[in-house]
């Protein structure tokens, strides 16, 4: 059996977070809670936990302005799962854009959390720099930002959404349902609007370079391909 995570968890609503942290601790999960903005910041500085659950309703400093801090403050990469009430587009892209990693819709089955909050530790858990480098590939996941060879990526949300979770998957392929699940949660728009945005990233991160990164496997999604 594995160890558990440590987990910070930022909740307001006091019910929801005892029953997160009794659903959780049961599963071998350690708990640290913060009922507030500027408390939970500073716990998610200080601590060095796994995951961040951080509520986007927050007293005192809000859940955006909190993950954004908590990017410019922490000396590595906290894997943050946002829990709102909000569901559209532009407020998933306003949580990424702020550093969130994943965004889970309340109400949600505390099943589904632990397992994104498991799934989030693994894919972090060797890589704790802010840098993420594949090949001539760098991701600077504090920034936001992307370049190739050294050159800034003009990247659309959406699109340096698309990368990070591939460059996150690397080496294995991405299945183009993780893909979707990772940029519109439960509620994916038809597959045009991926093939599309697939299109425009590929137009920044390939098209001026001398051999293509980004990879379709066919049947299966998309992977990076460091070199030619």
């Amino acid at each position: 059996m594995d160890r558990g995570l440590d987990i910070v968890l930022i909740e307001d609503n006091d019910a929801l977070a005892r029953n997160i942290a009794d659903y959780m601790e049961a599963r071998g999960h350690r708990i640290d809670f913060a009922a507030d903005g500027p408390h939970g910041l500073a716990l998610a500085v200080k601590a060095q936990c796994d995951v961040v659950i951080l509520d986007l309703a927050l007293p005192g400093l809000d859940g955006i302005a909190l993950c954004a801090a908590l990017r410019e403050r922490a000396s590595r990469h906290v894997p943050v799962l946002m829990l709102t009430a909000r569901d559209t587009l532009d407020d998933k892209l306003q949580g990424f854009a702020a550093g969130a990693d994943d965004y889970l819709t309340k109400p949600f089955a505390l099943a589904e959390l632990d397992a994104r909050c498991r799934a989030l530790s693994q894919r972090h858990r060797l890589g704790v720099d802010h840098v993420l480098t594949i090949g001539a590939l760098e991701i600077d996941r504090r920034l936001g930002i992307a370049r190739r060879e050294g050159q800034d990526l003009r990247l659309t949300p959406i699109a340096y959404r698309i990368l990070l979770l591939v460059a996150e998957a690397h080496p294995r392929p991405l299945p183009r349902f993780e893909l979707s699940r990772g940029i519109w949660g439960e509620d994916p728009p038809d597959s045009d609007a991926l093939r599309a945005h697939v299109h425009l990233l590929r137009q920044v991160l390939d098209k001026p370079f001398g051999h293509a990164m980004l990879e379709t496997v066919h049947g299966v999604g998309f992977r990076l391909r460091p070199g030619p």
